[in-house]
């Protein structure tokens, strides 16, 4: 479960901004906070702010930062890390690392995971393990190539010499297999993820799609607690593959001890039809398959989102989705957040994280104070801003939405008047 994430000097971010999934004071809608031992989490967070706010930088950020992780690796001991962009409107930041900074628990031990970056090397990297109130330093890591470890020490020692400037030692160390580094970064390589959208589906969930009977009746419970009523699916999906046509291709020796791997070269058929019942005038009811490239695109987003549901709603997972709304209509987003809300539901304690225009979701009986952000943009210098709606003195009973639209709490975007405009033409 994450409990914070920051970021600083990382596209329109240049000073340090910091995303909080902890519960504040307020004893609202408790149904939407996970009990910790720990610390009491929020399961779901709203980013509200005008296009070009820095709303999307800060899912990049997230991703890039994921991304480094995982892949840290595979890149080679001359790549470059491309994803990293440091604030460019200021002659200091612009030649400076990136920061980021992960708070999560996972296996009920809480961690802090620091780094910073450039493109071409890693300057410094940290990670406290809290087996006790207290932190326990498990290495730490500055000016590059200076390694300080609290025990272990003639392990790690070995490990980081085989350590690249442009790796992450946190990943080094768990491919050395080393068991205090595992569960942080199987964190990073299972839990955590981020999307543009749902508007694409992958070979695994279609082949998932066409072999398991529970995911297909989530998905149509799915669409029609959404109102898309839906009687049943068929998904069949089929490879052949195309003999004489594998190769070999190098690979890092991670994946494969060899040094290399085959790939399959395959034919992929994919058949997705959707019945619809449908009444007549004359109260006949009559069922119709359609096939899926002939649905809306508010079906087909359901469709591909429903496999990430049902896992998340199983075992643990933090979902963090640009723009959630987008190609739905603002009910069913309010209903994906209750699902995630609800604890007869989301029993796995799964974490939703968006970005947002649907101020509908701005009412105080959905989302607690502490689960509305916004991003604000600066329009002299250019940089970004991250603060929550409990930074402000808000009451129970506000109109929250109201008091968005007509710009207390910032975040929206100040249009002229369209006669000014034309004056100004």
């Amino acid at each position: 479960m994450l409990i914070e994430f920051s970021v600083k000097n990382f596209l329109s971010f240049k000073d340090k901004a910091t995303l909080s999934m902890e519960k504040g004071n307020g004893d609202e809608v408790l149904e939407n906070v996970i009990k910790n031992n720990i610390t009491d989490i929020l399961k779901t967070s709203a980013i509200y702010g005008a296009n070009a706010s820095g709303k999307s930088n800060l899912l990049k950020a997230f991703t890039c930062a994921i991304i480094m992780v995982r892949n840290s690796n595979l890149i080679p001991v001359e790549g470059h890390w491309d994803c990293i962009k440091p604030f460019l409107f200021d002659e200091v930041s612009r030649n400076e690392p990136s920061e980021f900074e992960f708070i999560f628990i996972t296996n009920n031990i809480k961690y802090r995971y620091f780094f910073s970056a450039d493109r071409n090397k890693i300057y410094t990297e940290i990670l406290d393990a809290y087996y006790s109130q207290k932190p326990t330093n498990i290495f730490t890591r500055t000016k590059t190539n200076i390694y300080e470890f609290n025990s272990d020490k003639t392990k790690l020692e070995y490990l980081a010499t085989n350590n690249t400037e442009n790796k992450l030692f946190l990943s080094t160390a768990t491919t050395w297999n080393y068991d205090k580094t595992k569960d942080a970064y199987l964190w990073f390589a299972t839990v955590i993820d981020t999307y543009d959208s749902f508007d694409s589906i992958t070979d695994k969930d279609l082949k998932d799609y066409s072999t398991n009977n529970e995911l297909k009746e989530f998905a149509i419970k799915l669409l029609n607690e959404a109102d898309i009523l839906i009687k049943d699916m068929t998904v069949d999906y089929s490879e052949k593959e195309i003999e004489g046509q594998a190769a070999d291709i190098l690979v890092p020796a991670l994946l494969s001890p060899e040094g290399k791997y085959r790939v399959r070269n395959v034919n992929v058929n994919i058949n997705i039809e959707l019945e619809h019942n449908i009444t007549d005038k004359n109260n006949v009811t009559h069922t119709y398959k359609l096939n899926f490239a002939e649905e809306s695109a508010g079906t087909k987003i359901l469709f591909a989102f429903a496999p990430f549901l049902k896992r998340a709603f199983e075992s643990t997972k933090i979902i963090i989705v640009d723009e959630l709304e987008r190609s739905m209509h603002p009910a069913i987003v309010e209903f994906i957040i209750k699902l995630f809300n609800n604890s007869n539901i989301n029993k796995a304690n799964s974490q939703l994280i968006f970005t947002t225009h649907a101020t509908n979701l701005l009412n105080l009986e959905i989302l607690r104070r502490d689960q509305i952000w916004f991003t604000e943009k600066n329009p002299y210098n250019g940089t970004s801003e991250l603060y929550p709606l409990d930074s402000f003195s808000v009451r129970k009973d506000e109109n929250i939405e109201k008091g968005y639209i007509n710009g207390r709490y910032g975040a929206i975007p100040f249009i002229k008047d369209i006669d000014l405009w034309q004056e100004d033409k």
